[in-house]
């Protein structure tokens, strides 16, 4: 079929995607590539097409089909949504992307060569046309119009539009299109057929297929998602779409697996997803008002709020007082530091589940995690982690929340009421970075969790590279009792670079201490008050986390995600996992490139055990910036 009838029929409303194909993902170096090889007649590929009659809500978007058929696209999305996208010069009713990946398409007459709109090198030069304004026009039309606008040129555009034919015709390019019919293709074979097709691709996950079979049904139910995503995050909390469908699975059949959706009518689905939302967004507040873990980075574990959820559900949203939430809380933060649900998510969800269905309670559920410590009691090693993505790292900003501690410059109490010019929260280093790594220390040792405190702003900057020894001093006479509140030794003999062991030891002490006293009040429910509100916002602490977010940043406007910040799936040696500062383990295009990671600065070791887990690593930011370009985006 031509590509231009193929074009057609999604006009039409007769070729659609189906809701389980994920959105669009190309970039523009994609584009370009597809546009090249369709401009020298190279081959790219066929379509994969499903006739069905028996579930057309199974169709993303909202115009309907006019026959009584409709034939959903299985294989050739990204193609035909770029090809959408330039030769009319819009988005098809479809579309879920970002459109600038085909938006501004240009060609040079002279060179023969695609690129994207620049300002600065296409204005005002000829040679640069708008590849979507010769394919609306036809290119013989678009000459026309040229020579009328610059009849000195006219011999010029005589020349050009043998090559600009050749753009014009491919609407006219032949796809062979592979087609799925018959009353034996239902879902479930026919997204098994998409897998193994995508078997190098967009593999779909188990998520995935749940979502398919519910939007056969309710074909709005990933917008619906989409909305609840989106108001967390606008709170500062970022969940994927099969983390919010867990916890929907789990308020609606008690269960850990999605094949467990095959039973729950549509109509649950749809008052479920927003009593769900509620019920998320009270486990959200109580962790936020209890422990203070009010954001992202340090909120532990999002999977052990999914059990969370199951437990309200269980109790029609309501526990019987403030006890019982402290027991949850208690629960909770155990479950984050050791590592609960680290691993094979689903089968340690459904032994929680089990337990809860077997009358156990949080008892029961403690006892678990019994099963692999002796007891519950933190010991100082348990602080010994390093990096802000160690499993111990959301307990100290929990214990500077809930121990009311106050900062060192001003004396005032970590809370909302720090909302001056330079009062954000920012993560301190006792011990100067640079003065550890002058004295020959380590990564690891020098962003070693006890070398942490939380700080304002602007005692930050007053402090800058001071070592302890000398403004210790000046801050514990300024505001008494104020260092101390972070449990962080004074003695003056533990405030030298070379006690910087001992120092760190003793820290540990100290936090270990705090943190059992704390989760023993929450256990016997006499732990106090609520901890106050703080600012959402970290302040970035060091030149690292400012390249790290500078990319980030960077990637997104490129169209691709931003990736998982903190990633520690990685074991090392001795089996502790390695902290990765950024990962793309589903590749910066999800689905569809390698895994990727940034570590900067980190041991050699752990950057050869990332790599030989498949990822492909990068030690600094530009570097990552360099391959993108070169492999992603074409302008290396």
């Amino acid at each position: 079929m031509k590509i231009d009838a193929v074009l057609t029929q999604i006009d039409l409303g007769n070729y659609a995607l189906p809701e389980f194909q994920r959105g669009y993902v190309w970039t523009r170096a994609d584009v370009r590539k597809l546009m090249y090889s369709l401009y020298r007649d190279y081959p790219v590929g066929s379509l994969l097409v499903w006739n069905t009659e028996t579930v057309p809500d199974l169709i993303r978007g909202d115009d309907e089909p006019v026959g009584g058929t409709v034939s959903l696209i299985l294989d050739g999305q990204q193609r035909i949504t770029s090809l959408f996208g330039i030769i009319r010069g819009r988005a098809p009713q479809f579309f879920d992307g970002d459109a600038n990946a085909f938006t501004n398409l240009y060609f040079n007459i002279d060179t023969e060569v695609f690129e994207f709109f620049s300002q600065q090198k296409m204005q005002g030069d000829r040679a640069w046309i708008s590849v979507s304004e010769v394919m609306l026009k036809g290119a013989g039309s678009f000459v026309a119009e040229k020579m009328k606008e610059a009849p000195d040129d006219t011999l010029y555009w005589a020349n050009a539009l043998t090559k600009l034919n050749k753009i014009d015709d491919i609407k006219n390019r032949e796809l062979p299109v592979q087609i799925v019919a018959g009353d034996d293709k239902t879902v479930d074979v026919v997204v098994e057929i998409f897998n193994n097709v995508n078997s190098g691709g967009t593999k779909l996950s188990k998520g995935d297929l749940a979502l398919a079979k519910i939007c056969a049904q309710w074909p709005e139910m990933r917008n619906e998602m989409k909305k609840v995503l989106a108001n967390f995050a606008n709170k500062g909390y970022w969940f994927k779409q099969d983390w919010l469908l867990r916890c929907l699975l789990v308020h609606l059949t008690q269960k850990a697996y999605f094949s467990e959706f095959a039973g729950v009518s549509i109509a649950d689905i749809k008052k479920g997803l927003k009593t769900v939302e509620g019920y998320i967004g009270t486990c959200l507040d109580h962790i936020a008002s209890r422990l203070g873990l009010d954001h992202d980075r340090v909120l532990g574990s999002h999977y052990a709020i999914v059990l969370m959820v199951a437990y309200l559900s269980r109790n029609n949203g309501k526990l019987s007082g403030a006890e019982e939430w402290d027991k949850l809380l208690y629960w909770y933060v155990h479950a984050f530091l050791w590592g609960r649900y680290a691993s094979a998510t689903e089968s340690v969800l459904s032994q929680d589940l089990r337990v809860l269905d077997e009358g156990k309670g949080i008892d029961g559920l403690l006892d678990l995690i019994r099963q692999s410590r002796s007891d519950l009691i933190l010991k100082p090693q348990d602080f010994w982690g390093w990096s802000k993505g160690a499993r111990f790292y959301p307990l100290l900003y929990m214990l500077t929340r809930v121990s009311h501690a106050r900062d060192w410059g001003t004396n005032t109490e970590l809370s909302l009421s720090l909302l001056g010019k330079n009062s954000s929260l920012q993560v301190h280093h006792i011990f100067p970075k640079h003065v550890l790594y002058e004295a020959g220390k380590t990564r690891a040792e020098v962003n070693a969790l006890a070398n942490y405190a939380f700080l304002t702003q602007e005692t930050n900057l007053e402090i800058s590279d001071q070592k302890p020894e000398e403004y210790f001093p000046v801050y514990m006479k300024k505001c008494p009792g104020a260092i101390e509140s972070h449990c962080v030794p004074t003695e003056p003999e533990l405030l030298t670079v070379d006690a910087y062991p001992q120092f760190l030891a003793r820290r540990r002490e100290l936090l270990a201490e705090k943190a059992n006293a704390i989760l023993d009040e929450l256990w016997n429910g006499t732990m106090g008050d609520q901890v106050a509100p703080m600012p959402k916002l970290i302040v970035l602490d060091d030149d690292e986390d400012l390249a790290i977010s500078e990319i980030r940043e960077w990637l997104k406007e490129q169209g691709f995600n931003a990736g998982i910040r903190d990633y520690g799936a990685v074991n090392g040696y001795g089996g502790m996992p390695i902290i990765i500062d950024v990962a793309w383990p589903d590749g910066l295009q999800e689905g569809f490139t390698e895994p990727v990671a940034l570590m900067i600065g980190e041991e050699p070791g752990d950057v050869y055990k990332v790599n030989s887990a498949g990822f492909r690593v990068f030690t600094d930011a530009e570097s990552m910036r360099g391959y993108v370009m070169e492999h992603y985006l074409g302008e290396g």
